[in-house]
């Protein structure tokens, strides 16, 4: 039986993957930052509840050294938090969260799990990332930035690894049904609220592909990266991800960006 960790497992793509694995055979360790949060989850035979606040390196560790005990052959580093507004409004503590929680949070967990898979000539590591790492939005400028750095970082890893027989993939999926939307943070300034508005009701008027996939619509498509064995790096998941990567590689990336204006703010 194989064993998949889990981070930010709590709610949304990370709870409904673990349940996805639980079912399919596999041994899932679900880390989150409050494991009182985890009480469905704990109920299936399965599945084992593990706290980890993926800012706080001891806990990082500790985790790493729980899920090695256990012979663990797939991690996903799926926590993430989001935060939209303009550039100038974001405080150094919120820049700080997105980049720790985001990216460096993935650096390190993958850099525990390396050593380990290598020695043992085999494993996984699979981040989940977003739409949002692959094509850009408005107000979305340091969320796009973690995002994007992990996908550059993973496609980086992938040579790294490949003569170890260890796999690098990425989940970026578009819209999900969850509550991650609900928790994201906005950062307010006066000064952009008339085109902060032009984009929100944009995306409502149908102009931009909307279609929010559920959280176990994606969850099949982890499932299916971690156990398809194929060297490809990238798993673009949710129709309206799609379409959106699709018009990036036919328009191209300055044509893309200009119509994407001009759904946006009308220029």
């Amino acid at each position: 039986m194989k064993t998949i960790f889990i981070t930010g497992a709590s709610t949304g793509l990370g709870k409904a993957t673990a349940l996805k694995f639980a079912n399919s055979g596999w041994k899932v360790i679900a880390t989150m930052r409050n494991p009182e949060r985890g009480t469905e989850l704990s109920s299936h035979e399965n599945i084992t509840i593990f706290p980890l606040d993926v800012t706080n390196f001891q806990q990082i560790t500790q985790a790493v050294e729980f899920a090695i005990d256990r012979q663990v052959d797939v991690v996903l580093n799926n926590a993430g938090v989001g935060l939209i507004g303009p550039l100038e409004a974001y405080s150094d503590e919120q820049v700080q969260q997105q980049i720790q929680v985001n990216m460096l949070s993935v650096i390190q967990i993958s850099r525990a799990f390396i050593p380990y898979f290598r020695q043992r000539q085999s494993g996984l590591l699979m981040a989940t990332t977003s739409i949002a790492g692959l094509i850009t939005f408005p107000f979305g400028a340091v969320y796009s930035a973690t995002k994007w750095a992990v996908e550059g970082m993973y496609e980086s890893l992938s040579f790294e690894l490949e003569r170890y027989n260890v796999g690098v993939k990425t989940i970026s999926p578009g819209g999900i049904a969850s509550s991650f939307r609900d928790n994201m943070v906005i950062a307010p300034n006066e000064a952009y609220n008339s085109a902060f508005n032009q984009m929100y009701h944009a995306f409502l008027s149908g102009k931009t592909p909307t279609k929010v996939s559920a959280a176990e619509e994606l969850a099949e498509v982890v499932f299916e990266a971690a156990t398809d064995g194929k060297k490809q790096i990238r798993y673009v998941a949710g129709e309206d991800a799609k379409t959106y990567v699709q018009q990036r590689l036919t328009q191209g990336a300055e044509q893309f960006r200009n119509n994407l204006a001009e759904i946006f703010f009308g220029k």
